[in-house]
C-alpha cells in the first residue's frame, strides 16, 4: 500500500537548503518576487485591454492561455487524446508557477528560472488516455474534489503562518525551520496532486489526504 501510494502519478519536492539563506533578499522577497511574478503573469492567463477613439474601437491582447485545461478535457471526453505538446505546456508552466511560489514563500533564495528545474521538482507522468483515463471524469472531478478544497483552504492558512515565523527566523539565524519547511512543501504538493488531477488531468487516481511524498 505504501508503494502504491508513493507511486502517485504528480510528484513534487524542494531541495531543503541546508545553509545560511539570503537575509537581504528574504526581508525584501515580497518586492524582489515582483519582476519575475509579472513574467510568470504574462504566460498564466491572457489579457486584453480595448479603447475607443473617434469611432473606432482598438483592442490589444497580451499574454498566453495558463493552464490548458478546456482543450484537453474536449479531446479526452470526445476522442480519447491528450496531444504531448499540450502535456509539455501544462507541465512546464506548473514547474516555473512552482519555482516562483517557491522563492516567495522563502523555501529558497535563488531567483526563478523561466527554464532551468532548480531546486524544486515536478513530475507528471504523461497518461496513456485509453487505458489510464476514464473518458467522462472529466466533467465531474471539480465536484469529487471538493472535499480537498476545503481541507487545502485551512491547509494554506496554517502554511501562511509558518512562512510569516519562518521569515524572522531566516533573519535572525539564516536558516528555515526544517519542520516548518516540510510542513509548506507538503501543502505545495497537496495542492500541485489536486491540480493534476481536476486541471491538468493527468490522471483519474483520487489524490491522497497526505503531506508526504
Amino acid at each position: 500500500m505504501a508503494q502504491a501510494e508513493s507511486d502517485y502519478p504528480v510528484q513534487f519536492s524542494v531541495d531543503y537548503p541546508d545553509r545560511d539563506l539570503n537575509r537581504l533578499t528574504t526581508f525584501f522577497r515580497i518586492f524582489t518576487v515582483i519582476p519575475i511574478g509579472i513574467v510568470l503573469f504574462a504566460v498564466s492567463g491572457g489579457s486584453s485591454y480595448s479603447w475607443a477613439a473617434r469611432d473606432e474601437t482598438y483592442a490589444v491582447s497580451a499574454g498566453a492561455g495558463g493552464i490548458l485545461f478546456f482543450g484537453p478535457l474536449l479531446l479526452i471526453v470526445f476522442r480519447q487524446k491528450y496531444p504531448r505538446w499540450w502535456f509539455d505546456w501544462n507541465l512546464n508552466l506548473a514547474r516555473f508557477e512552482n519555482r516562483v511560489f517557491s522563492y516567495l514563500l522563502l523555501l529558497r533564495d535563488e531567483y526563478p528560472s523561466t527554464d532551468e528545474e532548480q531546486a524544486v521538482q515536478l513530475e507528471f507522468r504523461y497518461p496513456d488516455v485509453r487505458n489510464d483515463l476514464n473518458r467522462w471524469l472529466p466533467l465531474v472531478k471539480w465536484l469529487l474534489a471538493i472535499p480537498h478544497y476545503v481541507v487545502l483552504f485551512f491547509l494554506a492558512i496554517a502554511a501562511f503562518v509558518c512562512v510569516v515565523i519562518s521569515w524572522f527566523a531566516i533573519l535572525f539565524t539564516g536558516r528555515y525551520p526544517r519542520g516548518l519547511f516540510d510542513f509548506v512543501v507538503g501543502v505545495m504538493r497537496w495542492g500541485n496532486r489536486l491540480q493534476g488531477y481536476v486541471l491538468v488531468l493527468i490522471t483519474d487516481r483520487y489524490p491522497p489526504f497526505r503531506l508526504s511524498a
